[in-house]
């Protein structure tokens, strides 16, 4: 089983989806190991998001990112990254495959109401930048054998 990130951002929290979002991800499912809601703090954003420190879009990126609650997720399942990205959609939601999060819900890229980890090491990065071990379950559903092969 693999983990991947996922964070509803603060545009799909002030618009009431992260039920409808969570809802996704379970339906197609991932299995929820860790969650919270928090706003994040300038010096925290900066840590998430330093491999675009320098970018043009970074100063609004950060103001955007701490303007309001999000919720932080650990998935997990099989292939999980690749699961959720797909679940999620491209990040420009026009060109978002039908079906998916941005293109179901969003319309502009910098209100594309999702992030998630691009590839498994980001994941652990990521996960272990948002939560402590001990945040984390492992636990076994009683459906996983009707997903899981």
């Amino acid at each position: 089983m693999e983990r991947t990130f996922v964070m509803i951002k603060p545009d799909g929290v002030q618009r009431g989806l992260v039920g409808e979002i969570v809802r996704r991800f379970e339906a197609r499912g991932l299995k929820i190991v860790g969650m919270k809601m928090l706003q994040m703090s300038n010096d925290f954003a900066k840590k998430h998001y330093e491999v675009h420190i320098g970018k043009p879009f970074f100063d609004g990126l950060l103001k955007y990112i701490t303007s309001g609650p999000v919720v932080a997720m650990v998935l997990e399942g099989t292939e999980a990254v690749a699961a959720a990205r797909a679940t999620m959609g491209a990040t420009n939601p026009a060109k978002a495959a039908p079906g998916t999060i941005r293109a179901d819900l969003g319309l502009e890229m910098g209100r594309n109401l999702i992030h998630g980890s691009d590839g498994p090491e980001t994941a652990q990065t990521e996960i272990a930048l948002w939560f402590k071990p001990e945040e984390l379950l492992s636990y076994s559903r009683t459906i996983d054998a009707w997903i899981f092969e």
